[in-house]
C-alpha cells in the first residue's frame, strides 16, 4: 500500500517532521512518501496561503496518480484542496482535520481543538460546520503561536499549548483534545501524558484511516461532484494544470 502524504507548505523541516509522524504509525507494508508542492507558502496561516496550498495539493495528487499512489493524506489542518484532490484521485484522500474530528468523536462525547494563531480558529470553525461536527466540537482555542515557531525552543510552544489545552478542557468540559496543526504532531504523546485525556494528532489519524479505507477496497466515488474534472485548457500560470 502506497500513501502519499502531502505537506501543503514548502518548509522542508516541517515536511520531515510530518514524514516521521506518518511513518511512526504506518502498518508494516505501508509505504509512506511525504512531499511538499513545488510552489507555495512556507506556512499556511490565512485564506491567501490556503489558495496556494490548495493548488499545490492538486499538483501533488496529479503526480501521485501518475506514480501509482493508493491513497493521500493532506497534512495541513485547513484541509486545503481536499475536494479538488478527490476529483483527481482514484483512491481515498483524507484531510487531517476531518480525520482528527472523526477519531475524537469515537472516543469522547465532546472535544476541543487547540491550534496556532487565533485568526485560524475561524477557519477551523468553518471545517467543523462543513464536516458536521458542531455538536461534538465544544471549542476552538488559539495559542497565537506562528506555525514556524512550533519547533523553536525560544517560543515556549509546548508550555503554551499545554496551558491552553488545560484551559480548554476545563472551559469546554471536553473529553479529548485535537491538535490543530500538523506541526504539533511530535508533541502529541507528551501532551496526552500530562493532560490525562486522549490527544489526537491528525497526521496519525489520517494515515490510519487511509490504510483502513484502502484495506476495505474503498476509493473515492467518481459519481457526482467527485467525478474527474471536465477537460479544458487553463490560461497563464494555471496552464500546466489543465484537466485532460
Amino acid at each position: 500500500m502506497r500513501i502519499r502524504v502531502i505537506n501543503p507548505n514548502t518548509t522542508p523541516r516541517m515536511t520531515a517532521q510530518i514524514d516521521s509522524a506518518a511513518r511512526a504509525v504506518a502498518a508494516l507494508g505501508t509505504e509512506i512518501t511525504t512531499q511538499s508542492p513545488s510552489f507555495g507558502a512556507p506556512s499556511i496561516e490565512c485564506h491567501h496561503d490556503d489558495v496556494w496550498a490548495a493548488a499545490g495539493v492538486a499538483e501533488q495528487v496529479r503526480l501521485g496518480e501518475a506514480q501509482g499512489a493508493d491513497a493521500y493524506v493532506i497534512a495541513c489542518f485547513g484541509d486545503p484542496g481536499l475536494h479538488a484532490a478527490r476529483e483527481f484521485a482514484r483512491g481515498p484522500v483524507v484531510g487531517i482535520a476531518e480525520a482528527a474530528f472523526h477519531a475524537a468523536s469515537l472516543i469522547a462525547t465532546g472535544f476541543s481543538v487547540v491550534t496556532t494563531l487565533t485568526r485560524t480558529c475561524v477557519i477551523a470553525e468553518h471545517l467543523v460546520l462543513q464536516y458536521g461536527f458542531e455538536r461534538r466540537c465544544r471549542g476552538i482555542h488559539g495559542t497565537d503561536l506562528a506555525v514556524l515557531e512550533l519547533d523553536d525552543p525560544a517560543s515556549g510552544a509546548y508550555e503554551r499549548i499545554l496551558a491552553r489545552a488545560h484551559q480548554a478542557l476545563a472551559q469546554d468540559r471536553s473529553g479529548a483534545i485535537v491538535l490543530g496543526c500538523a506541526g504539533m504532531a511530535e508533541l502529541c504523546h507528551r501532551l496526552q501524558r500530562e493532560l490525562g485525556v486522549p490527544v489526537i494528532d491528525g497526521v496519525a489519524a489520517a494515515v490510519k484511516l487511509a490504510e483502513a479505507l484502502v484495506g476495505l477496497g474503498l476509493g473515492t466515488s467518481k459519481r457526482g461532484d467527485y467525478a474527474p474534472p471536465p477537460a479544458k485548457t487553463y490560461a497563464g500560470l494555471a496552464a500546466p494544470y489543465s484537466p485532460r
